[in-house]
């Protein structure tokens, strides 16, 4: 079973889930959002994907996570986020051995290894350097739907330093973050039951064909693939994985 809750972080998530045996399995689709993962004995990082990412967890495990909101994961971890960009790597590769492996023997022992993670989480945002200043309004703008070049004026900058700070901070440039940001609005109406075309329009797309160019071009899913399983499944966490 899945479940999630509010972070003591900005925008970010804690979320927990057990698979169980001959559950299906969604796949993580781009969103833009890193995680921290614990499963006993391991901690790892999910980076930013640009494809969709099949989990393959171990039924009955215990799996925990934090998701970061777009673009603040890279301060706490410490690495810019087009490093990650679609992998899963161990904390020791980023952190060190002695200092990751103490943190995961922390969560392995804690009655409740969300808040044990969230915890490490918090720690480690209370010791980073603060967080790119224009982040949080970089992605408000292209999620409302502006184009790239207005939010580099607005923000002060040329469009290649715009660019840079982007793969810094999410991992990919603002177009790709816009495209996925707008494909995660879609989604988001079409599991509420909107149908493909409403939702296009709605989402900043020119039409229902367009979306599912999208769909097609992001996830390698349809969209009434998509929302089969929407249905059907267990609702995954997002960047979730349980293999590097």
């Amino acid at each position: 079973m899945y479940e999630e809750r509010p972070a003591g972080l900005d925008g970010a998530v804690v979320w927990t889930v057990t698979p169980t045996e001959g559950a299906i399995i969604s796949p993580v689709l781009p969103d833009g959002c890193m995680d921290l993962i614990w499963t006993p004995g391991r901690l790892l990082v999910a980076g930013p994907d640009t494809r969709s990412h099949l989990p393959d967890p171990i039924p009955g495990a215990r799996y925990a996570g934090v998701r970061f909101a777009p673009g603040t994961a890279p301060a706490v971890l410490g690495v810019p986020a087009h490093e990650l960009r679609d992998l899963r790597v161990d904390l020791d590769d980023l952190w060190g051995v002695s200092r990751a492996r103490g943190l995961t023997g922390r969560v392995d022992e804690a009655d409740d290894p969300g808040a044990a993670l969230e915890a490490v989480a918090r720690t480690a945002a209370a010791r980073a350097r603060r967080p790119d200043p224009l982040v949080g309004d970089i992605v408000r703008r292209l999620a409302a739907g502006e184009p790239v070049a207005a939010v580099a004026a607005v923000a002060g900058l040329g469009t290649r330093h715009l660019h840079r700070r982007s793969r810094e901070a999410f991992g990919y440039g603002p177009k790709t973050l816009a495209r996925i940001l707008r494909l995660q609005r879609a989604l988001g109406l079409v599991r509420l039951g909107v149908s493909y075309a409403t939702a296009a329009t709605r989402s900043g797309c020119a039409d229902q064909a367009h979306l599912a160019r999208e769909m097609r071009a992001l996830t390698g899913m349809t969209l009434s693939d998509y929302r089969a399983s929407a249905k059907r499944e267990t609702p995954q966490p997002s960047g979730s994985s349980t293999t590097a």
